[in-house]
């Protein structure tokens, strides 16, 4: 959404690269650049304004004049005054203290509240949460049908006591009652010991008195501990007369920003918050419930100057990956064993579940120079591999050193693709096998890790010559009892380490020989060693 914006910007900043120092002619013409790059964003005019003047101020004093590199301290400015304007600090739920906490939805119809509703649940869902869905949505044809799919899809309980409009109801009047439906939900999540409530309520094309004071008498009636605001993140200088009338007529307490994965130039999101004063809270990224995330204002500023959001990578990639499966791949890495498809196909689901692979290399520093490249990728390719592994054994899983040709050709034939696809991606793991060995080497060579147990490296040994490595049986059983015997040696090797750190005072020497090994230290040495 913010790829103008953020090309806009990086131009600009590439202008006071290689300046010593910044005149009021280079400050003034990138204060200008940046104006020009929110209006076109559709950034409202009086945020423009305040945003630009905050800049030229701090750019135009010593913060800047005294600075070693003027350009990177002017891009901080940039940032520090974007996540102010997107609202500072993140704002978390305010839960109840005695649940359960009531959470209502409104804005204009086709915004995404239903959706929304779905989302929301299956994110308090994760944090440990059982939320309750209400429908007070009774005026929007099939609208409560709408979040009870959706809700059925977040496994989250759906609060439906009336139908709502069907689509052939011309009286709204016989729809039912939604004020009731929202009281009447919240009791049942109190008798059925739910702790969140989220009331779905009707919105409408366009700003009315009717809407408005429907959603005062839902607020007046459960009393709900937060109110989000949810806006389409596409309508942009329309936002914030929309964000102004829902302030004065329901008093929301939070915003959400709905659709933030489109094309559009993103002013709303850049001006919501300074507007109404009310901070963003949470973003819908994408049409899959999972598609949902809070909302950091310094990390959104980040992602606006290219500077990524390695952060929110972080933290998809320790929800993806599991501990255990972390652990073994560190083992395995340690004790040299072979990188198999087994550990490719558990890498790849990980990845998958991790998202959009090219939302994930977006988050990553620098990556909006390179938007024609992750366009190109295919993420039908995870989906093409995963087959060819699928359509092999587990023997030739765990040992694709003996995948031969008829196997080949069997494994193309049940995945559906060509014995030539299949020929790439078993050089693709021989190349991974590799890179890990590389890695391993690296590692030995760094002073004090070759005592490591199976880390390679230092210098090798004058005189011998290198000992070719015995190659593995074909036969299943024979090969079977090699890695018993290489298991059991890999054991007996780590004992050995660990009995003797290379260290001239580790385990096994004697009081003489780490007293002869202190008087070799330089002088005052000793004091370091704790003795």
């Amino acid at each position: 959404m913010f790829a103008t914006l953020s090309d806009r910007l990086s131009a600009t900043f590439k202008n006071l690269r290689g300046k010593g120092r910044l005149s009021e002619s280079d400050v003034a013409a990138t204060v200008k650049e940046i104006r020009t790059a929110l209006l076109e964003a559709d950034v409202a005019l009086p945020v423009v304004k305040q945003f630009t003047a905050a800049v030229r101020e701090r750019a135009l004093g010593a913060e800047v004049s005294g600075a070693l590199n003027p350009a990177q301290q002017v891009v901080k400015i940039v940032n520090d005054e974007l996540v102010s304007v997107l609202g500072g600090q993140t704002r978390r739920v305010r839960f109840a203290k005695t649940p359960p906490t009531v959470i209502m939805l409104a804005g204009l119809q086709g915004a995404g509240k239903t959706t929304l509703a779905g989302k929301l649940a299956l994110w308090l869902k994760s944090e440990g949460h059982t939320p309750l869905l209400v429908a007070a949505d009774l005026q929007r044809p099939n609208a409560v049908t709408q979040l009870q799919v959706v809700g059925e899809r977040a496994g989250v309980r759906v609060f439906a006591p009336e139908k709502g409009n069907q689509g052939d109801d011309l009286d709204q009047a016989s729809v039912g009652d939604p004020v009731r439906v929202a009281r009447d939900g919240v009791a049942e999540a109190r008798a059925r010991q739910h702790d969140v409530v989220i009331v779905d309520t009707a919105g409408r094309l366009g700003i009315d008195s009717e809407l408005m004071q429907q959603a005062a008498d839902i607020r007046a009636a459960v009393q709900p501990d937060e109110v989000l605001f949810v806006i389409d993140a596409m309508i942009g200088q329309d936002a914030v007369t929309t964000a102004q009338a829902f302030l004065e007529g329901v008093e929301f307490t939070g915003v959400v920003l709905s659709k933030l994965d489109g094309d559009a130039r993103g002013g709303a999101a850049l001006s919501v918050a300074t507007v109404t004063g009310r901070p963003i809270m949470f973003a819908s990224t994408g049409e899959k419930l999972e598609d949902f995330e809070v909302f950091h204002p310094d990390r959104m500023a980040s992602r606006i100057l290219d500077m990524g959001d390695v952060m929110t990578l972080i933290e998809q990639a320790q929800k993806a990956f599991d501990a255990e499966q972390a652990e073994n791949m560190a083992r395995k890495f340690v004790e040299e064993e072979d990188f198999t498809f087994d550990d490719f196909l558990a890498q790849m689901q990980a990845v998958k579940q991790m998202g959009s692979l090219k939302k994930m290399l977006g988050m990553m520093p620098g990556m909006a120079q390179m938007k024609d490249q992750l366009d190109a990728i295919d993420e039908r390719e995870f989906d093409r591999v995963e087959a060819m592994v699928q359509s092999m054994t587990p023997f030739e899983r765990k040992h694709p050193k003996l995948i031969n040709g008829s196997r080949r050709a069997r494994i193309a034939r049940g995945s559906g693709r060509s014995v030539s696809d299949v020929n790439e991606l078993l050089q693709r793991l021989t190349e991974a096998q590799k890179m890990m060995k590389q890695m391993r080497r690296g590692m030995g060579a760094i002073p004090g890790m070759g005592s490591l147990p199976g880390m390679g490296g230092g210098k090798k040994a004058k005189g011998k010559a290198p000992q070719r490595k015995k190659g593995k049986s074909g036969n299943p059983a024979k090969r079977a009892e090699q890695e018993r015997l290489a298991a059991q040696r890999a054991q007996e090797s780590r004992g050995a380490s660990l009995g003797s750190t290379g260290s001239p005072f580790g385990a096994g020497t004697t009081p003489e020989e780490d007293a002869q090994a202190l008087s070799q230290l330089p002088a005052g040495f000793e004091k370091f060693l704790g003795r």
